[in-house]
């Protein structure tokens, strides 16, 4: 029997596509496969109107928690959040207005929170910047370090009594494996001498680590955990600052790449779904994650010292004791 002349041309294709499928399946790391519902539990996740925000503010409004979406544009949170309503029908799911990059933006999100919400039980610190041209905050901070590590700080620090008072509850850092080549600069930890947007990003995700670390210390005995983890390197709006993107010409020659190598979002969020719903990490505190496992940070990572010296100058810089 003579196979048509279409068959080799299809089979070959059939095969490429399978085979690409697969490679995408493999880079995708892992996923969490848990069943846990969350009914009766109040979320924050930080940047949740797109990429691994969305996915996990979605995942966790279908398993029944009240997600309270924090973002900068609220025009934005509202769209995404009409489509998590519509597609997992729990209509408890609100949109706050919370601008990382402005001490007073947090301090009002906090202030809303402590005294609306009658328990949190999980905060996702969620929200950050890749890689930007330099810029400075409200607050004339650095931007990466600005946002992602002493916003994030200033929050966390800011709503600590009510997820106390919420015990057992969970705070979760989003930081990078970014962090293994990222040194704290203390002599110029604003940049204000040398900017070097690669450098200071992974500063800002070596400081989310060590943060992770000592804030484990200090809550020791409160039934309060906190982990950070690496989500991968994934597709989303991220790296809307690195050059190849800003051309036409090299987003389409990258194209390739990140579908086959790089998480879509939804893959990105699973590490942070299991350090949020994981009954077996209910105890576990001040560890790094990748790919849904615990892993060992860089040696920078696991410096106390530098980490309690980070910890008193953020105190400093973002006057939370004053609060």
């Amino acid at each position: 029997m003579r196979l048509p002349k279409y068959a080799l041309p299809v089979s070959v294709i059939g095969t490429l596509a399978g085979s690409t499928l697969l490679l995408k399946d493999y880079s995708s790391g892992g996923r969490y496969n848990g069943e846990e519902r969350i009914a009766g539990k109040t979320v924050i996740v930080t940047g949740a109107n797109t990429g691994i925000g969305k996915e996990t503010a979605r995942e966790l409004a279908r398993r029944g928690g009240r997600i309270i979406m924090a973002c900068r544009d609220l025009d934005k949170c509202e769209i995404a959040r009409k489509e998590i309503v519509l597609e997992t029908a729990n209509k408890s799911v609100e949109c706050r207005k919370l601008d990382l990059a402005s001490f007073a933006s947090i301090r009002a999100f906090a202030k809303l929170i402590n005294s609306t919400e009658s328990h949190v039980d999980i905060l996702i610190n969620n929200a950050g910047v890749m890689m930007c041209p330099k810029m400075l905050t409200e607050d004339g901070l650095e931007m990466q370090m600005g946002v992602n590590h002493f916003g994030h700080f200033l929050l966390t620090q800011l709503l600590l009594d009510k997820l106390k008072a919420s015990a057992p509850s969970r705070i979760i850092f989003l930081s990078s494996l970014a962090h293994t080549r990222g040194q704290i600069n203390f002599e110029d930890l604003n940049s204000a001498q040398e900017y070097n947007s690669r450098t200071v990003y992974g500063q800002s995700k070596l400081a989310n680590v060590l943060c992770t670390q000592e804030l484990a210390k200090i809550l020791e005995g409160t039934n309060v955990t906190v982990n950070c983890l690496h989500p991968g390197v994934v597709n989303t709006e991220l790296s809307r600052h690195l050059g190849f993107t800003q051309s036409k010409i090299g987003s389409f020659v990258f194209f390739p790449i990140k579908f086959l190598l790089l998480k879509t979002p939804l893959q990105g969020a699973q590490t942070t779904l299991r350090l949020a719903l994981d009954p077996s990490l209910e105890k576990v505190t001040g560890k790094y994650f990748s790919d849904c496992r615990e892993k060992e940070p860089a040696p920078q990572g696991q410096d106390a010292a530098a980490a309690k010296r980070l910890w008193a100058v953020s105190e400093a810089w973002t006057r939370v004791k004053q609060d």
